[in-house]
C-alpha cells in the first residue's frame, strides 16, 4: 500500500507528505486506500488472535495478542475518521474527524508500543534486544514526526515528514514478521521437545521399576 498507492495520486511525495494524507477526503486514492486497508485490518486482527491462542500459559505472550488485536479492532473505525487536505486545514476546514483521527492515531500508537514492551519481556534475550532496539527507533522518528504535524497543518513544507512516518510503519511491520517467524519456530519445536521429554520420563520410570 505504501509502494504503488502513492504513484495514483498526482502531486503526492512519499518523503514529504504524511501516510494519512493517501486517505484524506477528496484524495484520489482514498477509495483504494480504505479497500486495501480493510483488508490489512482483518488480517491483522487475525493474527492478534492467532497470538492469543498460541499462548497457552504464557501471560506476557496472551497480552501481546490482545494488544494486537485490539490495534485492529482500532483500525475499524479509521475510514469513520478522515483528515482533510492541508489546504482545507490551512483554511480553517478542521472538522470532528480531524480531531478523530488525531485521537485514534495516538492510541494506535499507544497499542503498538505497549504490544512492543511485552514483546521485550516474552520471548528471550535475543528478541527482548530487538523489541526495545524497535521501542527506540519507534521514538526518535515519532518525535520528528510530531514536530512536523503543525507544518502540515499550516500548510508548509514537511520535507521529511513522509520519510520519519515509513520508518515507524517499516519498524511496527517488521516486529510483527520476526514475532510471527519466532512463534511459527517454537511452535515447530515444541512437539519435538515435548517428545524428548516424555522419552527422558519414561526412562527415568523403567530405571526406578527395574531398582
Amino acid at each position: 500500500m505504501n509502494i504503488f498507492i502513492p504513484s495514483w495520486f498526482a502531486g503526492y511525495s512519499v518523503t514529504a507528505k504524511t501516510v494519512s494524507e493517501l486517505s484524506t477526503i477528496n484524495a484520489p486514492t482514498r477509495e483504494i486506500w480504505v479497500m486495501l486497508g480493510s483488508i490489512y485490518t482483518l488480517l491483522i486482527t487475525a493474527f492478534g488472535w492467532g497470538v492469543w491462542k498460541s499462548a497457552t500459559d504464557s501471560r506476557r505472550l496472551r497480552i501481546i495478542g490482545g494488544l494486537i488485536f485490539t490495534y485492529g479492532i482500532v483500525r475499524l473505525i479509521w475510514p469513520l475518521a478522515p483528515m482533510h487536505q492541508r489546504e482545507v486545514l490551512e483554511a480553517g476546514g478542521e472538522s470532528m474527524t480531524d480531531t478523530m483521527h488525531l485521537v485514534l492515531a495516538a492510541v494506535t500508537v499507544i497499542l503498538m508500543t505497549l504490544a512492543i514492551v511485552f514483546g521485550a519481556m516474552a520471548l528471550g534475550k535475543e528478541f527482548s534486544f530487538y523489541s526495545i532496539l524497535s521501542l527506540l527507533i519507534l521514538l526518535f522518528f515519532g518525535v520528528l514526526t510530531s514536530l512536523d504535524a503543525p507544518g502540515m497543518k499550516a500548510n508548509l513544507p514537511t520535507p521529511w515528514a513522509g520519510i520519519w512516518e515509513h520508518i515507524n510503519i517499516g519498524v511496527f511491520l517488521l516486529w510483527v514478521i520476526v514475532l510471527a517467524l519466532i512463534l511459527l519456530r517454537e511452535k515447530k519445536s515444541t512437539p519435538l521437545i515435548s517428545a524428548i521429554r516424555n522419552d527422558l520420563l519414561r526412562e527415568k520410570l523403567n530405571t526406578n521399576v527395574h531398582s
